[in-house]
């Protein structure tokens, strides 16, 4: 099984191939991640994972075709992404994501809608709060981090009985949610 680690960062993941613009990291292969093609076979990866990187993109839907390109069919992609009403941010975040996002992967969404490749969404997810191992560098302590986690889940569980009104309504009365999670399979 053959797996990607697309804008690994500091991330790096034994067993996947690691790929990055910065070479001050460990990596297995540098590459400007806006520009396609990437260096992959079609069909190349059985799985990619893709966490907090789209957002930095120029083209967010031009890396979704490049990725479907070089993903095999019935294969699983697994991405990351700030949600439009983060918490927590970049200053070189070029975009937010909402529950939308899979519709524009789906045949049967409006013809001007559909971005011409196809994914199946497996999973969706809000994610209240998502970088914990930040936290320590920020001087969060370790008793407010356990009881981060908590509110977390509970946030989380009641967000994710309906993400569409959750983004729609709720998000604004809770605060910004920092990310949201999408599991998609290549048809």
């Amino acid at each position: 099984m053959k797996k990607l680690n697309l804008g690994c960062g500091i991330d790096y993941k034994e067993g996947f191939v690691n790929v990055d613009f910065h070479s001050h990291i460990k990596i297995d292969i540098q590459h400007d991640l806006n520009v396609v093609p990437y260096p992959f076979k079609d069909g190349e990866f059985d799985s990619i994972l893709a966490s907090h990187v789209l957002e930095h993109l120029d083209k967010p839907f031009v890396i979704m075709t490049e990725l479907h390109r070089i993903l095999k069919k019935d294969g699983k992609l697994h991405i990351k992404v700030p949600h439009f009403s983060r918490g927590f941010t970049h200053s070189e975040h070029k975009a937010g994501f909402d529950v939308t996002f899979p519709y524009y992967f789906n045949p049967s969404f409006t013809k001007s809608g559909y971005y011409g490749i196809e994914f199946q969404l497996e999973k969706m997810e809000l994610h209240y709060f998502a970088f914990f191992h930040l936290l320590p560098y920020m001087g969060v302590g370790k008793f407010t981090i356990t009881i981060m986690r908590f509110i977390n889940a509970i946030i989380n569980f009641f967000a994710n009985l309906s993400p569409a009104l959750c983004s729609r309504l709720w998000c604004f009365w809770v605060g910004g949610f920092e990310e949201i999670e999408y599991i998609f399979i290549k048809k």
